[in-house]
């Protein structure tokens, strides 16, 4: 099983991260990740933080020659920001200042400062800030290559910011190659649709001159997951239940559907149901309402997964709020942040599905190198499609 924990604070001196659980003999290239952290930080909206950093980690072990050797894989991600904040973020004595008193709707500061009793929420938004995705995006890039040398994919795409939505037949047969990714990242909202890609900007515009933000919905696909991933014996090895897990985890992620998922309500059985044929030594499906996973296994087609982010919390208009110290009310805290983070935020959930889709491969195929899982992977495919 790959785990991994992440540290740091968001103006901290730097992120760090160690993964556990890599199998021996996966060749890692460094440039794929730090590439895969640069797609994180663009997209139309994002604030002037993602100009300040230039993120590129420093791996400092697990890897030998360019290939993993089953220990633990640690690596930081330094913030250029700290210099700004080295007295106000000091491990042992600094200048206090930049203390947080009047919490921001929407955010984990009220929560946070009544959990660990907090007089400055500073320590909690820190913590909670989404600088922390860096690192997921980072632990992701690893095990993608794990994933990309068994052949499985993920891509990731924008459907609707605000009330601006793509158009599906337009984009329809786009979703069916390899190349939404080179194409959603040539966008600057990360939408395939181009010209909702231009109504997006203009709404997005607008929406930052009102001092407001804006949220909306991304799609993620997984290709070329075998069938079987997951398992209907137990409640938490369901796969739906454990990308959807995932993907919520994500900073001001609201809401995730499995294929078609609510707009099932509307259709009786005999409308949603993806039927079964067969053919040229495989089973498969015309349809995928499903979204690629039924009884909480993966069925062998296109896992797809889509998510609501709601409207990032921070306002330079900001709402009413009170001060924890005083009690008395004020306008809430401001901070500098992002108009809309969802382009960043589906290329979270690529890098978060990936730790749950290969876990999921581990668990079905086993094994302490990358040949032995090829290995098991090639007599799996070959009795399935007896």
């Amino acid at each position: 099983m790959i785990r991994f924990l992440t540290a740091g604070e968001s103006h901290g001196p730097a992120l760090s991260a160690i993964i556990e659980g890599m199998p021996a003999h996966l060749p890692i290239d460094i440039n794929e990740i730090n590439r895969q952290m640069k797609r994180r930080q663009q997209g139309f909206g994002r604030g002037g933080r993602m100009k300040m950093e230039t993120d590129q980690i420093e791996i400092l072990s697990g890897i030998r020659f360019g290939k993993t050797i089953a220990s633990p894989i640690s690596f930081i991600l330094r913030n250029k920001d700290w210099e700004n904040w080295t007295e106000q973020m000091a491990i042992v004595d600094g200048q206090p200042g930049r203390e947080i008193t009047k919490p921001r709707p929407g955010h984990a500061d009220l929560s946070g400062a009544h959990k660990y009793d907090f007089d400055d929420m500073r320590n909690v938004l820190e913590r909670s800030s989404a600088r922390e995705t860096a690192m997921r995006v980072a632990v992701g890039a690893f095990v993608r290559q794990f994933l990309d040398k068994l052949n499985r994919r993920i891509y990731s795409h924008i459907l609707q910011i605000g009330k601006i939505q793509a158009d599906r037949k337009k984009i329809a047969e786009i979703v069916k190659t390899d190349q939404i990714n080179e194409l959603a990242d040539a966008s600057e909202v990360r939408c395939l649709d181009k010209e909702a890609t231009a109504r997006m900007i203009e709404h997005i515009t607008e929406i930052k001159r009102n001092g407001d933000t804006v949220g909306g919905i991304a799609e993620v696909i997984i290709r070329n997951a075998p069938p079987g991933l997951g398992s209907y014996v137990h409640w938490d090895r369901k796969l739906d239940a454990l990308l959807a897990g995932a993907i919520m985890s994500i900073q001001a992620v609201k809401g995730v559907q499995i294929g078609d998922g609510f707009g099932a309500a509307e259709k009786p059985g005999s409308e949603f149901q993806d039927e079964i044929f067969y053919d040229a030594g495989r089973f498969y499906h015309k349809t995928n309402r499903c979204g690629g996973i039924e009884g909480g296994m993966s069925n062998g087609e296109d896992i797809i997964v889509r998510f609501m982010k709601k409207p990032i919390p921070t306002l330079m208009k900001p709402l009413k709020s009170v001060d924890i110290k005083t009690k008395e009310a004020f306008q809430a805290h401001k901070e500098r942040s992002d108009v809309t983070a969802l382009p960043a935020a589906a290329v979270i959930a690529e890098h978060v599905a990936a730790v749950v889709i290969a876990n999921a491969i581990m668990d079905k195929f086993g094994g302490d190198t990358i040949m032995e899982i090829e290995s098991a992977l090639l007599k799996y495919r070959n009795r399935i499609n007896k």
